[in-house]
């Protein structure tokens, strides 16, 4: 399990595996995101996605190359979103989901000159770009990665962290929090061992 001060609760991955995979080319991505993740929590939501997602990469597969800089810049977009626009943007509560929409289509214009300033390879970046253009709103998976990437997203609200963190946006009781989790295994996960992974969580 990660130590508190990775701020990742409730995984159980390696925290200096994770650090290592972010040596090189990733770790400069990482570098270059972190002013647009420092709004919504999502510095923390990002890095605890991420650590899931390699996860996932190990369980199901898919292209290592795509998914590591999909999931370090998918919510990117957010810091184009007014704050107090954001909280009525997402979550069961949402007033103005037309504005979780924004997020994508902003978040690509960032990551598009982000992987550009890394010199990251082409078709890879196009790739990267697609997910991140749907990865809350288009329903059907483009690739196994678009997959990982999409439920690496939604594992992080069955971390520690996430439970907290999300449970008091919405004004939920624990119980609450935990019987949403529980109900959405099926329409929220694409592959089995994310559904896997977060039942494994709810357990703890």
């Amino acid at each position: 399990m990660f130590q508190n001060d990775s701020r990742a609760g409730g995984i159980d991955t390696d925290h200096k595996h994770f650090k290592s995979r972010l040596k090189g080319i990733y770790q400069k991505i990482w570098e270059l995101a972190q002013p647009y993740l420092d709004t919504r929590e999502n510095d923390i939501h990002t890095e605890i996605s991420l650590m899931y997602a390699l996860r996932l990469l190990k369980a199901e597969g898919g292209d290592e190359n795509v998914v590591i800089p999909a999931a370090i810049l998918h919510d990117v977009g957010w810091k184009q979103v007014p704050e107090d626009i954001q909280l009525k943007a997402f979550g069961p509560h949402a007033t103005l989901p037309e504005w979780n929409r924004v997020h994508e289509v902003e978040g690509v214009e960032i990551a598009k000159g982000i992987l550009q300033e890394v010199g990251y390879e082409k078709e890879a970046s196009q790739q990267i770009l697609e997910i991140i253009e749907g990865h809350d709103s288009r329903k059907e998976p483009l690739s196994l990665s678009d997959k990982v990437v999409k439920d690496a997203d939604k594992l992080w609200r069955y971390s520690e962290l996430g439970v907290e963190i999300n449970r008091k946006r919405y004004d939920y009781t624990v119980e609450q929090y935990m019987h949403r989790l529980r109900t959405n295994l099926d329409p929220w996960f694409l592959t089995d061992s994310a559904r896997k992974m977060a039942l494994e969580e709810i357990a703890k």
